[in-house]
């Protein structure tokens, strides 16, 4: 009899989303949807359809359009949200509805305001109507970690008995330790009636730290099905992370003897592609995917690792998808060789793709000297407005100094107007006066939220990628820029974040022009 198989259930698009200051777009969820197919995770979790008409929409566009995982679509424990969800994956080639109810004392006193009957009751009911729908049905008791472990194997137990498929345990607000955790698990094994019909599942928070921790206890002790996230995003301190979990069980796949069904190869690029659509970047010492996790300082590490990559490696690069930073092409190199190297990333990309990319490669390499792997994977992930651009920059200048403020000027173009907008502003520095300077261009005013700004590679002729965070009606919008020059990388995508604004949102009433009340 061969070893366990661990699902990996991915929350990305719902759970993560519901970090301060996410917005993705239904083609940015999409996008994040497809990479997720290619890493083959077991399920996706869509969306919350029931949260909101864009949410319901964008649930819809990844059931029809994503293939290989089932789909699943989140609701409470009503009609209500089961019918949202179930409108939202009935297009799916495997549709699941996730309904879930919490369970603990101090929800029911005072949030839900219900007693542990009540509870049952609607818990019960919520999955037979939702299995009336499908086959394939989730239940999971919000706060289970904070629960009676009693009542636990009671709902457990109803709610296999109207057909749930799979219990999940949530560690809600990350209280668990992982001993504590993995003795929860194990007493539903052994106690909730019928558990053999039903995958015993986990979520957990990283509050304290400990989700990806407890999520790898919960597998030691009988779980089936892992529930986590991209880059470990999420609300409060985040989601366990996929990487962490998919890595410790990959790596230390003798001593768990479990199997997982992921390509961990694509797992770098979907964390690039989070990064890119999200904004949030993790710190470099972050496991598997951080820029740190591969690099080597020290002289004794690095004259191991030349000797034999296992003395400090216990995982090599390759394994999640990492490129190495080799330099690859300079500015003789010529479109096939930009094209092949592109297959060597893992970009199948159309003629026009490469061709447009092709173009910004010769312009970043007539401004560095060398250009890496990682130059090229952040000209690829650069992500265009959806629809054309209302704004473009042109051209930038700015003065700055120790001595009085810095000043800045831009040109940028505008749809239906022949002549260029051109406008100049001081600032707190030179990004500040630029980002007035656009401003006053484009006539009206903007909230900036946060702005980022790192090398992509290292040296002095870095590719600098500036990101930031534009908010409107309740709304954030992410801009993305790259450039050698960090103010321009910085201007651009200032700029980026506005033409997506406009994009959705369209152009401001006069009202909120600059200059008006």
């Amino acid at each position: 009899m061969g070893n366990r198989r661990i699902q990996f259930f991915d929350t990305t698009l719902r759970d993560g989303e519901q970090s301060p200051g996410i917005c993705l777009g239904i083609e940015e969820k999409v996008e994040i949807g497809l990479s997720l197919a290619r890493l083959k995770v077991d399920v996706i979790e869509a969306g919350f359809p029931a949260a909101s008409p864009g949410d319901l929409a964008a649930v819809q566009a990844v059931a029809a359009r994503v293939k290989g995982p089932a789909i699943a679509g989140l609701a409470r424990a009503n009609r209500k949200d089961i019918d949202l969800a179930w409108e939202g994956v009935r297009k799916a080639e495997r549709p699941r509805i996730h309904t879930f109810i919490a369970t603990s004392d101090i929800h029911l006193e005072y949030k839900l305001k219900m007693s542990r009957a009540e509870v049952l009751e609607a818990a019960v009911a919520a999955v037979r109507y939702a299995r009336s729908l499908t086959p394939d049905v989730e239940f999971s008791a919000e706060d289970a970690s904070r629960s009676d472990w009693a009542f636990l194997t009671e709902i457990f137990g109803a709610v296999i008995r109207e057909g749930a498929s799979v219990i999940n345990v949530p560690d809600t607000v990350g209280y668990a330790m992982p001993d504590e955790f993995a003795r929860l698990i194990t007493h539903l094994r052994n106690n909730t009636p019928d558990i053999e019909k039903a995958i015993i599942s986990v979520h957990c928070h990283d509050d304290l730290g400990m989700a990806a921790a407890n999520s790898i206890a919960a597998v030691m002790a009988g779980a089936g099905q892992v529930e986590c996230t991209i880059n470990g995003i999420g609300e409060r301190a985040g989601n366990a992370a996929l990487e962490e979990i998919a890595m410790a069980l990959a790596t230390r796949r003798e001593h768990f003897g479990v199997e997982i069904g992921l390509d961990t190869r694509q797992i770098y690029r979907a964390s690039r592609l989070v990064q890119n659509l999200t904004g949030f970047n993790p710190p470099p010492n972050k496991a598997v995917i951080g820029d740190n996790a591969f690099a080597h300082e020290s002289g004794i590490h690095q004259h191991g690792i030349l000797n034999n990559s296992l003395t400090y490696e216990i995982m090599n690069p390759e394994s999640v998808g990492v490129p190495r930073n080799s330099l690859v092409l300079g500015k003789h190199s010529g479109r096939h060789a930009f094209e092949d190297r592109l297959r060597a990333l893992g970009h199948e990309l159309p003629a026009a793709k490469v061709n447009e990319l092709f173009a910004q490669f010769k312009e970043l390499a007539d401004k560095k000297k060398t250009v890496f792997d990682r130059d090229i994977e952040a000209l690829v992930e650069q992500k265009p407005v959806a629809g054309p651009e209302h704004y473009q920059l042109i051209g930038h200048h700015v003065v700055s100094g120790t001595q009085g403020p810095a000043m800045a000027s831009v040109r940028i173009s505008s749809a239906g107007l022949k002549t260029p907008l051109s406008q100049a502003a001081v600032g707190d520095g030179p990004v500040d006066a630029i980002f007035n300077a656009i401003e006053t261009a484009v006539g009206f005013s903007v909230t900036l939220k946060d702005y980022q700004l790192k090398a992509v590679t290292s040296g002095q002729d870095a590719l600098g990628e500036a990101t930031v965070w534009l908010e409107r009606d309740k709304q954030i919008f992410i801009g993305r820029g790259l450039s050698t020059d960090v103010v321009e990388a910085s201007a651009r995508a200032f700029v980026n974040a506005v033409n997506k604004m406009t994009a959705v949102c369209g152009l401001p009433s006069e009202n909120q022009v600059a200059g008006g009340i």
